[in-house]
């Protein structure tokens, strides 16, 4: 027995016991008190320590708990409870876990008056996870003996702290069983999830019912009394428990006969779908079995007649708005208006609404009329309550549709609750327009609480993005608001632009409504073709002529504004490089959706096709009237922007990546670019003009791309072709003459030199992105052109690493571009060119670091290697994509050789490169991993033939990879193990060696035996598997990886399956796992064949057996 028989005092103990328990806590006050005076805390913590750690300390600390006056002490007493009751559960006899329990809730509740709260926290929540520890173990008797003293403290017959007391024990037992938040016992997930189980299906709402009880008890005395009295913290624990159980993930309440089962892969944490939204709104869904409790028993109406009747008490006194029991009990509001599912009977639709009219008329007197509350909060009044009552109408919005949302207040005002929602984000906007400073205030808050209920309501509307589903009042409520958003911006703009010399202001306004435009008029045509908005077509469907459409005389104006920044004098004192980018970026935006259309394309649904507006937006903008003296102003814009705005990155970016590239993305625009003479002026600037070659990299890059794109404009391949090489003829003449040049070694260094092929290269590679069959001939001969000069140039700046890089980065975008047109003999010529760029790479030992190099330096080599190794994996990973998309006309048996050789090259240079340190970059990580993944599904034999050293590295890697968080590493990792061991059980069954020494284990000097990288990697991925976290999304890869490292090491699995079983000290547990690891290997006609059949079998015995014995061999 451990001296907790019924949680009495310390009866029995002998003087020489009491001594040692005197001694004992003595010594654990010392140590609290010289941790909490920083004095010697190392020997403090290791007293401590010693009671947690020691065998059976229950009588010790029950002796500090029940005599010590130091809290810390108790507190660590009650910590040593726990820990060592959960270390050696097993071995304890029923009454004394009973024992435990008992004393640990007789203690809190004998003490419940105690000014050291935080210590009858402590002890109760040991209670709380001691209960569930013995949770199964118990039988319902004697739950029952333990809720039933609970439930007599909670009905507040033992007094208010006590009542106080057993609600909170209440928090910290639901706390324990919500996965979220229970504490480790290094116990099987199944025994977790069973205890959630039965606390949901057969206590929870019993709790919720106490603790409503609880608050009955209490409210009435608030009520009456007319100041603060000790009830009200019983009721702020009622309430903030009612919250917890409501905010409780439920799985097993809910009606319909379906069974829930364990989520074996994770930790069964609830990850919220509105993670893109900024406002947290979690829907309640706890089954029918819970309508009598929240639905029947009228507890809605007593919440929010509670509420308002303490509301109305302490009107007049604006600090209780933010009172615990006032934000508590306005919380448990909130997560009621977001009950859903089948707690509401589907044979009764009536009852959700009148649920949600009876909490909107108790949330109504916080937010309506918006304009008086605003001017309250304004004037000092809290604006907590304003921001639940927004969060209330989130609530709402997220368990209706539209037209429930807008008609629930129809019945307490003269209109919809669209319309109420519009009033309050006017008047929020208001405030942020009358209020703006950067510091954040109610209103802030408001504002994006509002947002994301419009966002909620409109994303629950039709899937086609129309407004079927939303009311007309809601749409007009919708117009009114967003007109009042920008009539606020512009009555701004026109204050700021009267009676003053400087526009500033008034340019900044103008700079906001060109980004709010951009946004009304075209949505975002990234990655897809842009339409024009439905909504814009369909609200202007009475327009039939062109020059009135609000599109057209808008769009048109702000094209004229912008044509203002070609005259020079205007660009001077109107056109700053801000206001610029956002011309650029709206002309971008537009261009890309009305600039002309081409019929039935950009119009969206088919049912707007046949407006009148339609012709309107179709024919203005197009190539028959203005669409080609819009394009040119566009072109004349797009080159003042990059001349007269030199050293403005952001600017030049915008015009050279997005605007320009707009316009060569529509191959009927092309047509008519290259018969403009500003277009023609722009290609000669990018030849010539030496301020062009001032422009940064990615302009550079992207503005010779898009040059290269408008040859597609030219009539015929022949003069695309031309054009092409007439455009980069000066960039690869320049590099030519250069590295012939007698004194190339000195002439090199010059800066300006180094500028200038840095900045060719750029241009080169940008050309070499835009690729298309129509100019592939011209981009592959621009290559051919500077191949000697690239080998020379990598020679010469050996030590500029940024020039190298240039170099490595433009060879890998040709040949990315060019590999799968080329016939055999053009192939051979650039797998030759790379080798030779490979062996002078390895020759220098450029990429090498020098350990000498002081930290600073040794961090900057790190990124500038990780560039050239990126780079070099990417080239390697295009040459092997030659095998998977060839529109040659050859054979290519010979390039397969050719290319394995390099890329086996490659390996051997790069490998000794790739440190574990360099792959903790996101994107070297992926390209290596692409690499290997795809060397060993396609070369297997090539890695097989690399030393061992280079051999074990690469293998080290994919190790590594294994463990990362990225699933599509893991899967690339996955990929090559499966690659790794099929090539090896498919080549042993031929006769042949497959992996050879790298599959069988050796012996070192020392004696020591390594394991062969099979069985390794067989051990590790059965870790993995079992005992490791990861996404579901792995399984089928995992298996067909496990499958063939099985058949290459079906001793070893054995082995491992059979020390697997005897660690399991549950005899259930024993003989479902060696079921199960039987049933892996023999079910589904399973067979030893690599064949697609086979593996589809394995993935579905895995996937099975995981399911089995993940619950238990998973432990928290």
């Amino acid at each position: 027995m451990l001296g907790f028989p019924n949680g009495s005092g310390g009866d029995g103990v002998g003087a020489e016991d009491l001594s040692q328990l005197q001694s004992t806590m003595r010594a654990i006050e010392l140590a609290c008190s010289y941790i909490q005076i920083n004095s010697n805390p190392v020997a403090a913590e290791a007293t401590i320590l010693s009671l947690h750690q020691s065998p059976q300390p229950y009588k010790a600390c029950r002796y500090i708990l029940e005599n010590s006056q130091v809290a810390n002490a108790r507190f660590q007493a009650a910590a040593a409870i726990r820990e060592a009751a959960i270390r050696e559960w097993s071995f304890l006899a029923t009454d004394d876990k009973g024992g435990l329990i008992s004393f640990c809730l007789g203690y809190v509740m004998q003490h419940a008056n105690s000014s050291e709260g935080y210590v009858l926290s402590k002890v109760s929540s040991v209670a709380a996870q001691l209960m569930k520890r013995g949770w199964l173990e118990f039988t319902p008797a004697d739950k029952e003996v333990f809720f039933y003293q609970i439930n007599q403290a909670i009905l507040g017959s033992r007094g208010l702290d006590v009542q106080f007391i057993g609600i909170n024990f209440l928090e910290s037992l639901v706390s324990e069983f919500s996965p979220s938040t229970s504490s480790a016992m290094g116990l099987p997930r199944e025994f977790h999830e069973n205890c959630r189980k039965s606390l949901e299906q057969n206590f929870l709402k019993t709790f919720y019912q106490w603790a409503k009880d609880a608050a009955l008890s209490v409210t009435n005395k608030i009520i009456a009394s007319h100041s603060s009295v000790p009830e009200v913290k019983v009721c702020n624990a009622t309430l903030r428990l009612m919250y917890q159980i409501l905010n409780w993930e439920f799985r097993y309440s809910k009606g319909g006969g379906t069974r829930a089962s364990i989520n074996v892969f994770s930790d069964g944490i609830r990850v919220d779908n509105a993670l893109a939204r900024k406002t947290e709104c979690v829907i309640v869904q706890p089954g029918a079995s819970w309508c009598d409790v929240l639905l029947s028993s009228s507890h809605v109406g007593w919440l929010i007649n509670l509420y308002s009747s303490v509301r109305q008490k302490f009107d007049l006194e604006g600090y209780w708005l933010d009172c615990p029991v006032a934000v508590s009990a306005r919380k448990l509001i909130v997560q009621l208006c977001s009950l859903a599912g089948e707690i509401f009977p589907s044979n009764n639709a009536q009852m959700r609404e009148q649920h949600l009219l009876l909490l909107l008329s108790g949330v109504l007197p916080w937010i309506d009329p918006p304009d008086v509350i605003s001017k309250e909060i304004e004037e000092g009044k809290s604006g907590s309550e304003m921001i639940d009552g927004c969060r209330a109408l989130l609530s709402i919005g997220t368990v209706t549709t539209p037209v429930v949302f807008d008609q629930l207040l129809r019945s307490l005002r003269p209109f919809g609750t669209l319309t109420l929602l519009s009033m309050l984000m006017g008047e929020v906007v208001k405030v942020l327009m009358a209020n703006s400073t950067d510091e954040e205030t109610w209103s802030y808050e408001a504002r994006d609480i509002l947002l994301d209920t419009w966002t909620t309501l409109l994303a629950s509307m039709d899937g086609s993005g129309g407004n079927a589903w939303l009311p007309p009042e809601g749409m007009h409520a919708a117009a009114s608001l967003f007109s009042l958003i920008v009539e606020s911006e512009l009555k701004v703009a026109s204050a700021s632009g009267r009676g003053t010399v400087d526009p500033t202001e008034t340019l900044e306004e103008v700079y906001s409504l060109l980004l709010i435009i951009g946004h009304v008029l075209a949505d975002e045509g990234e990655g897809e073709t842009a339409l024009v908005p439905d909504a814009v077509q369909s609200h202007f469907v009475d327009v039939v002529e062109a020059n009135n459409h609000p599109v057209v005389v808008l769009s048109s104006s702000i094209i004229k504004f912008a044509e203002q920044c070609l005259d020079a004098e205007m660009r001077s004192s109107i056109f700053s490089p801000r206001l610029m980018e956002a011309v650029i970026w709206f002309l971008a935006r537009w261009s890309f959706t009305y600039l002309m259309l081409v019929e039935d394309c950009n119009l969206g649904s088919n049912q707007l096709q046949s407006l009148p507006s339609r012709a309107c937006l179709f024919t203005f903008f197009n190539e028959h009237n203005q669409g080609k003296f819009v394009l040119d102003i566009i072109v004349r814009i797009s080159l003042t922007s990059l001349m007269s705005f030199p050293g403005e990155k952001d600017l030049q970016e915008l015009t050279c990546f997005q605007l320009l590239h707009a316009l060569v993305r529509r191959r009927n625009i092309c047509f008519h670019l290259l018969s403009l003479d500003s277009w023609r002026n722009l290609a000669n600037a990018f030849a010539n003009d030496k301020s062009l070659f001032l422009l940064n990299s990615v302009s550079q890059r992207s503005l010779a791309q898009t040059l290269v794109l408008s040859a597609y404009g030219m009539q015929s391949s022949d003069a695309s072709n031309q054009y092409v090489k007439d455009l980069m003829a000066h960039m690869t003449s320049s590099l030519v003459d250069l590295t012939n040049n007698s004194d190339l070694k000195n002439l090199a260094q010059q800066p300006d030199i180094i500028m200038l092929v840095s900045c060719v290269l750029e241009r080169l590679r940008g050309a070499a992105s835009a690729t298309e069959p129509r100019t592939q001939r011209a981009v592959y001969e621009m290559g051919l052109s500077v191949m000697n000069p690239v080998l020379r140039l990598l020679e010469v700046y050996k030590h500029e690493s940024a020039v190298i890089y240039l170099l490595l980065k433009f060879v890998v975008d040709w040949v990315d571009g060019q590999l799968s047109y080329l016939e055999a003999h053009e192939t051979a010529v650039v797998i030759n060119f790379c080798m030779s760029l490979l062996q002078i790479y390895s020759s220098h030992n450029i990429g090498k670091i020098s350990l000498s190099l002081s930290s600073t330096l040794l961090n900057e080599a790190k990124t500038e290697k990780y560039k050239d190794l990126r780079a070099l994996l990417q080239l390697l990973s295009h040459l092997c994509s030659k095998d998977m998309v060839d529109f040659s006309s050859d054979s290519i048996e010979t390039q397969s050789t050719n290319i394995s050789q390099v890329v086996y090259f490659g390996l051997h240079i790069i490998t000794p490169l790739i440190t574990l340190e360099l792959l903790k970059y996101p994107k070297l990580c992926f390209d290596y991993f692409s690499l290997i993944s795809h060397m060993l599904e396609v070369y297997p034999e090539t890695l097989a033939q690399l030393n061992n050293d280079a051999f074990s590295h690469v293998l080290t890697t994919v190790d590594f990879g294994l463990h990362q968080q990225d699933v599509d590493i893991v899967t690339m990792c996955l990929r090559a193990l499966k690659a790794l061991a099929s090539y090896h059980y498919k080549e042993k069954n031929a006769g042949n060696s497959g992996l050879g020494s790298h599959a069988a284990g050796h012996t070192d000097p020392n004696g020591v035996f390594h394991e062969g990288i099979l069985s390794r990697f067989l051990r590790t991925l059965l870790h993995f598997l079992l005992f490791e976290d990861y996404s579901t999304d792995l399984v089928s890869t995992a298996a067909d990886a496990l499958f063939p490292l099985i058949l290459c090491e079906p001793n070893l699995y054995q082995g491992l399956g059979n020390e697997l079983i005897e660690k399991q000290a549950n005899p259930n547990f024993k003989t479902r796992l060696a079921n199960a690891l039987q049933v892996l290997t023999t079910s589904n006609q399973l067979s030893s064949s690599l064949d697609r059949l086979n593996y589809q079998r394995f993935r579905k015995n895995l996937n099975n057996f995981l399911v089995e014995v993940r619950g238990f061999l998973k432990t928290r």
